[in-house]
């Protein structure tokens, strides 16, 4: 299992159409992917499960991996998280 601290940048507007982009790429991967923020955890694969976060910019979240693909999954998921694109 691999971890990573990062902080959510994006612009209030479009944090929504960014949760859908990152559930999306958490499903291009075979790995568990998961996302903490305080005491509360969700699946990066699971809608509800993100929205349940209240992720809003600049929340700092962990992220963690755990798989055959888990070192792309995290680079992957922390790079986006880091500066949304479309």
């Amino acid at each position: 299992m691999v971890s990573k601290t990062v902080h959510f940048n994006c612009d209030e507007a479009l944090q929504m159409k960014a949760v859908a982009v990152l559930i999306q790429k958490a499903s291009t991967f075979r790995s568990s992917i998961w996302l903490s923020r305080g005491d509360r955890r969700a699946n990066a694969k699971s809608l509800l499960g993100v929205m349940s976060l209240g992720i809003e910019n600049a929340t700092e979240m962990m992220i963690s991996a755990e798989g055959s693909d888990e070192e792309e999954a995290l680079d992957t998921i922390a790079s986006y998280l880091e500066k949304p694109e479309f």
